[in-house]
């Protein structure tokens, strides 16, 4: 709708999108996160590393870690990482 836009600030916006791998080139690429054979960011979802990239302060879940999938599935994996990184950040997590 014309004249609708606006501006918010933001030191970092990602997108998800899905139905893709995520895009290579530009971030991913330049901290050089490591991708499985599907070109999806590699990381596990259990353990103590859960959810981490092959960074250990950069975390993926959903499509970009798992790939095009059901939404429900991205929202269970974004809850547990979430809790991933509290548990990080805090050394404790009370997220369920």
């Amino acid at each position: 709708v014309p004249g609708s836009g606006f501006s918010l600030e933001a030191d970092l916006v990602t997108l998800a999108m899905g139905f893709l791998h995520p895009v290579q080139a530009g971030m991913l690429e330049e901290l050089g996160v490591e991708l499985d054979g599907r070109s999806n960011v590699k990381g596990p979802t259990q353990g103590p590393d859960a959810y981490r990239t092959s960074l250990p302060s950069v975390f993926a879940a959903g499509d970009m870690r798992r790939g095009q999938s059901l939404v429900v599935w991205a929202i269970r994996e974004g809850r547990q990482c979430a809790r991933a990184v509290d548990e990080w950040l805090m050394g404790r997590s009370d997220l369920p």
